[in-house]
């Protein structure tokens, strides 16, 4: 098989600690260049620095093939519209679109408000040669994992391909992690009850471990939904983020781990590596359907290790640092998997 496989980072991932003050542009893709990691750029920028990021992207032959932002839905349609424009004057080929769990109306939306912004979207990307691609992602319609096979189900009906970003650190940190199982992001508490996972978890009917038949993100890779792919080091039951908290004082969710052994006081909890293999496995497995499949529709995988909160906020190690060594991994596991594939 030949498949292409491109590797990317993301806007964030390119900071050693939010401690430290900001890079310009020009810098950050000096910074991501200079490591030899990656293929591209994975940022839809403000409307006023399109052109910083075209010219460093010239400069150091580091196109920006992706990018993305989160919309709340009777509100941001015009903003999604817009932000695909963005993308192709970039020459992006994929939009991450991440769908807020609650509209406007502050109501969760339902599979049809989904299926009703994806074709819109869909019909504007496709126009402009960009894809949106739905992301599996926490506080999004999507954190109730099950929807997105019944949104693909309805996408697919109507003749057209559901394409999604694959971002599954988001599914192995709910891994033996029960007070997860019922987040979901709405003010409404039937409407929280009625997408809490956890009695599909505990009946069997959702699977989240990676390496049991039949689970939720093999189902996706073999449908052949993944177009795009988030790649965040997460483990079961991560940690919480104690190093970092929401305004409203929540601590971090813990969806980040690190890819690499902290050095003594950069992380707030012991570090094992062998617990990132559920991870990794997810991610073997999509470059394994990649390579043995011509119609495979992913095409890159941006790593996004972030400073956020739920994520790294508050981190001692260089998110940067845990990029690069991701991606390598990444790149090296793809030569694997496409030598035995030959």
């Amino acid at each position: 098989m030949s498949n292409n496989l491109l590797i990317g980072i993301t806007q964030k991932g390119t900071i050693h600690t939010d401690a430290d003050p900001p890079i310009s542009t020009d810098e950050m893709f000096r910074r991501v260049k200079e490591s030899g990691a990656y293929d591209y750029m994975d940022k839809t920028p403000p409307e006023a620095e399109v052109g910083d990021y075209a010219k460093a992207a010239e400069k150091y032959d580091l196109p920006v093939l992706a990018g993305g932002w989160f919309y709340t839905l009777g509100r941001d349609e015009a903003l999604l519209e817009k932000n695909l424009q963005i993308a192709q004057t970039l020459g992006s080929k994929v939009h991450n679109t991440q769908i807020m769990a609650a509209g406007a109306d502050g109501h969760a939306v339902t599979n049809e408000r989904v299926l009703e912004a994806y074709l819109r979207a869909y019909d504007f990307g496709m126009k402009l040669g960009v894809t949106p691609c739905f992301e599996v992602h926490v506080n999004m319609w999507s954190e109730d994992f099950r929807r997105v096979n019944e949104v693909a189900k309805m996408v697919t009906q109507r003749g057209v391909p559901f394409n999604m970003t694959l971002d599954h650190s988001h599914v192995i940190f709910k891994i033996d992690n029960p007070e997860e199982w019922d987040v979901f992001a709405v003010e409404d508490a039937q409407e929280r009850a009625r997408y809490s996972i956890r009695q599909a978890v505990e009946s069997g009917e959702l699977i989240l471990d990676p390496f049991k038949p039949n689970n939720v993100c093999s189902q996706w890779i073999e449908a052949n939904y993944p177009r795009h792919m988030h790649a965040r080091a997460a483990v079961p039951a991560g940690p919480k983020n104690k190093w970092a908290r929401h305004e409203d004082g929540r601590m971090g969710r813990g969806i980040q781990y690190p890819f690499i052994e902290p050095q003594p006081g950069q992380w707030h909890t012991e570090w094992d590596e062998s617990r990132l293999e559920p991870w990794k496995e997810v991610v073997r497995q999509a470059l394994q359907h990649h390579a043995t499949h011509d119609e495979s529709n992913l095409h890159q995988v941006s790593t996004e290790f972030i400073p956020n909160p739920d994520y790294g906020g508050g981190a001692k190690y260089s998110i940067l640092e845990n990029s690069i060594a991701c991606a390598r991994w990444i790149r090296q596991t793809w030569q694997q998997i496409q030598s035995r594939a030959a």
